[in-house]
């Protein structure tokens, strides 16, 4: 008797259900309220003694949990207050709801007392321009998971907003405030508001450049007008003192289900149309199904075209001559992959080595690249008698290869390039990942190794002292932000004293003005390349262009 009465004194109410909504047992529930069942329920449908919003609710989330073997789980209001209901499989036909009374109810004029799952009614309900983050998650995570219980359509459209960012970084934080507050009343004072809208939604906002709207919705061309409409009404200048500004914005749209099925990829693949959008320069909406299909072709596009321009050694080297930072003088041609589309002209590496990697290709590709260094090394030798050193920087996946040292003899036997000439640049992340035996065999090559990319990773002291290394080149970030950044100068200070303390020479890429090369030359650094000093071309009727890898 003592124990079933400490039972029922628990606040939270445990009830057995039925496939079919019959109640089997229940306890507990004395936080519940009028969910309490009373004693002589057992037995029957849970719409007898619930009301029916709330036994249907239930009802969807047990046999959810019965359907997918595991756990469910869902919060929703009734009587002015807040539950949460948790309801896990028992078998194959019957599941534990636990309910739960949360600690704080949802003021009335947000919700609907006499519903208590977020109806239409809920979603046009009072509207405020603040945009409380933690509110709408909450929120949006009830949508997300009534949606897949009723199977009722959801959209996410992001937004990503620019200008409110810098408008508080270089004016004032409250006037940014004062601009978002501004552009969200005239969203509210506007027809497009669920008030008046026959398509319910509301709008949250994760960052000062990212809002999301969330629209109860499967129609893309509904979702696309009520989109739209949203970002010309941002898009108008906003008003405040004297000063106007006016926000960039640009939409992606994912849907649940044929996109994504959890609130957090919902507004991952949102925001990857968004950035998509933004990408192109695009004033439209972009629809992540859409942004998925293009990036599919255009990538079986550049793999065919891929390899054709690698079976036609169309894809070679442009070259950055590296300098004496204190005299000038050309110490070394430094080559970074191109390739010259006959149709897109000049590809950035960034288009087309991800493919490489992804499709398999990125070490033919390197191969290919080496072969193009020794005919421009012939080409520059009878342009120019010097005894300059010629860099290449293999691929990753090329580097790690079992065969590269077997590649890099082989290139050398040919002849091209002597191998005392022949400089490698290894990225510090590849250099980690070698084996030591591997530059032990480089080394005995009489090639120049070079690591590259110093302070983006995280290699070892020891390692690089025990390493045959000619040099350390420090990562071109670290250098370009040096100037204005004090973090980035003390990477380059502590780059250039570890290279001074293992007997290397410390070079440095992205010097591109004098401030940086007098810079530079102050803290220890002897070598360099960058917009200071120009690329070089092998033959005259080569175009230069200035790519990296």
């Amino acid at each position: 008797m003592l124990h079933d009465a400490l039972i029922d004194a628990l606040p939270d109410l445990v009830a057995l259900v039925r496939r079919d909504g019959v109640l089997l047992s229940h306890a507990g529930g004395h936080a519940a309220g009028s969910l309490r069942p009373g004693p002589n329920t057992a037995g029957q449908h849970l719409e007898t003694f619930w009301p029916v919003a709330v036994a249907t609710l239930v009802g969807q989330l047990i046999r959810r949990a019965i359907s997918h073997r595991g756990t469910s789980e869902i919060e929703f209001q009734e009587a002015g207050q807040s539950y949460s209901a948790r309801a896990s499989a028992q078998g194959p036909d019957r599941a534990l709801c636990v309910i739960r009374l949360a600690a704080a109810s949802v003021p009335d004029s947000s919700r609907d007392p006499q519903h208590p799952i977020p109806s239409d009614e809920t979603m046009t309900g009072t509207f405020s321009p603040r945009l409380d983050r933690l509110d709408f998650l909450r929120r949006f995570k009830e949508s997300r998971t009534l949606a897949s219980l009723t199977e009722r359509a959801l959209a996410v459209a992001a937004l990503h907003v620019e200008g409110l960012i810098d408008i508080s970084r270089l004016i004032d934080p409250g006037v940014a405030d004062r601009v978002t507050s501004s552009a969200l009343r005239r969203v509210v004072a506007s027809d497009l508001m669920p008030t008046t809208s026959s398509v319910p939604w509301y709008l949250g906002q994760l960052s000062d450049s990212l809002w999301v709207i969330v629209i109860e919705c499967a129609e893309r061309e509904r979702v696309e007008a009520l989109v739209t409409k949203i970002c010309a009404n941002l898009r108008q200048p906003v008003e405040v003192g004297n000063a106007s500004f006016t926000l960039v914005v640009h939409a992606g749209v994912a849907m649940l289900g044929p996109d994504a099925t959890t609130a957090n990829q919902l507004i991952s693949h949102a925001r990857s149309a968004a950035a998509d959008a933004r990408r192109s320069g695009s004033s439209g909406v972009r629809f992540f199904s859409d942004t998925l299909q293009l990036r599919a072709l255009a990538r079986l596009d550049v793999t065919r075209e891929l390899r054709e321009a690698i079976d036609k050694r169309e894809i070679g080297l442009a070259y950055i001559g590296r300098h004496d930072l204190a005299t000038g003088q050309l110490v070394a041609r430094v080559g970074y992959l191109r390739w010259s589309h006959p149709l897109r002209g000049h590809l950035p590496p960034a288009e087309f080595l991800p493919v490489a990697e992804a499709t398999g290709l990125a070490a033919e590709l390197s191969r290919s690249a080496l072969e193009s260094l020794g005919r421009d090394f012939t080409a520059f030798e009878a342009h120019q008698l010097s005894d300059l050193r010629i860099s290449f920087g293999a691929l990753r996946h090329h580097l790690l290869d079992r065969n590269f040292v077997a590649d890099i003899e082989r290139f050398l036997s040919q002849g091209a390039v002597p191998a005392c000439r022949l400089e490698l640049r290894i990225t510090e992340r590849c250099f980690v990942a070698s084996e030591m035996r591997v530059i032990q065999a480089l080394s005995e090559l009489g090639v120049y190794l070079i690591v590259d990319e110093i302070g983006r990773g995280v290699a070892s002291i020891d390692l690089l002292a025990r390493a045959p290394l000619s040099g350390l080149q420090l990562d071109r970030s670290w250098v370009t932000a040096a100037r204005h950044d004090s973090v980035a100068l003390k990477v380059c200070r502590a780059g250039i004293s570890i290279a001074a303390a293992l007997g290397l020479p410390s070079i440095a890429a992205g010097v591109d003005d004098e401030v940086q090369r007098e810079t530079l030359l102050a803290l220890g650094c002897r070598q360099g390349m960058g917009d200071l000093y120009g690329m070089i071309n092998p033959v005259p009727t080569r175009m230069p262009m200035n790519l990296r890898c």
